[in-house]
């Protein structure tokens, strides 16, 4: 068989071109990771640091028989002190508090379990947002957002969340419609990274408000200190890459190995594969032995299926047992037989000798 050179050549850029486009294929589906991203994490922008805020994510403990699953279970969602505020905080990251609250002023019952931030006041509960899961950065600072709240005093002059955007104009068109539209409360958390292996968690603290309507709070905690993120299911993993790299490898040797067998040994057919003598020897051992074990396995049912066969004859009838000491009997005749005319021959043979030598 003859393996041209063009083959070969057009066989080795097949295998650079299939393995060029898998490694292309898995960094385009890396660029998309941040679409892929599950809620309560983020990727930064500037260090490309993966940030998991489901570790202070508060969910209410499982119970079985009164007591809780897990030891490191809370019973209730983080907490904050209000110092001048007069009022203590209650909050959760990126999910509703644990609490179950009602008559929450100014917000729908619907809508009561999806409260992430509250304070009670004067025997009443004000929302100061609603569960959100999109943690961003601004600049180098990791921030997440809660709005809709419960509705703001009236006598706020500008809304925060708009000063905070830079949109200026709608903050003085919010000034003079203020009486026309409600605005309603909402929260600015910001996560610090802290070390600590015997800090909490979480520490939230309250910074502070201006206008009784944006709230700003400070979140201590190892999950802000950002890590590597998982790579996403691009289809070529560490395996994949390790199998394109061999085969790349197994396509060199075999176009290199041809390509020195043709040109500088001359070689033609299967002789031009690469240690043609190696594999081939490696086939007729591989063949020998396939034969010696079928041949084996041949022999040991025909065995198995003699020796059957031999036990139905000595179990037969007396009559098939006579048979079979006659046959026995005139076996043993024909042997004392054929003993008989060799001690003839040996004497003849005895008599020629003597004669030969008188």
């Amino acid at each position: 068989m003859m393996l041209p050179s063009s083959s070969l050549v057009a066989l080795f850029q097949f295998l650079l071109l299939a393995s060029s486009s898998s490694l292309v294929r898995a960094g385009s589906d890396t660029s998309k990771h941040d679409k892929l991203l599950k809620p309560c994490t983020v990727q930064s922008p500037t260090s490309g640091l993966y940030f998991d805020l489901n570790a202070i994510s508060l969910s209410p403990p499982q119970m079985k028989d009164g007591r809780k699953l897990h030891k490191d279970d809370r019973d209730e969602s983080w907490t904050a002190k209000g110092h001048d505020y007069s009022a203590n905080f209650t909050v959760n990251i990126c999910a509703p508090v644990i609490e179950d609250i009602s008559d929450v002023v100014g917000v729908e019952k619907s809508r009561w379990r999806n409260v992430s931030a509250y304070y009670e006041q004067n025997g009443k509960i004000y929302s100061i947002g609603q569960q959100a899961s999109e943690p961003i950065f601004r600049g180098r600072k990791l921030v997440l957002n809660y709005t809709d709240g419960s509705p703001c005093p009236t006598d706020s002059s500008f809304d925060s969340r708009n000063f905070l955007d830079g949109d200026k104009e709608s903050v003085h068109d919010n000034v003079k419609n203020s009486s026309e539209k409600v605005r309603r409360k909402s929260t600015i958390m910001s996560f610090l990274c802290d070390r600590d292996p015997m800090a909490p968690r979480a520490a939230v603290s309250f910074v502070g408000t201006m206008d009784q309507c944006t709230y700003f709070f400070e979140v201590r905690s190892p999950a802000a200190c950002g890590g590597v993120a998982h790579a996403p299911n691009t289809g070529l993993g560490p395996g994949g890459v390790f199998g394109v790299i061999v085969l790349i490898a197994i396509a060199a040797y075999l176009l290199g190995g041809c390509a020195y067998q043709r040109t500088v040994m001359h070689q033609r057919g299967w002789r031009q594969c690469p240690n043609y003598s190696l594999w081939a020897g490696m086939f007729g051992f591989v063949s020998d032995i396939v034969v010696i074990v079928f041949s084996s396995i041949a022999s040991f049912f025909h065995l198995k299926r003699s020796r059957g066969d031999g036990y139905s004859h000595v179990s037969g009838t007396g009559q098939r047992g006579g048979i079979i000491g006659a046959i026995g009997g005139r076996g043993g005749g024909e042997g004392r037989g054929q003993r008989a005319d060799v001690d003839a021959e040996n004497r003849l043979i005895d008599q020629l000798d003597e004669e030969w030598e008188d």
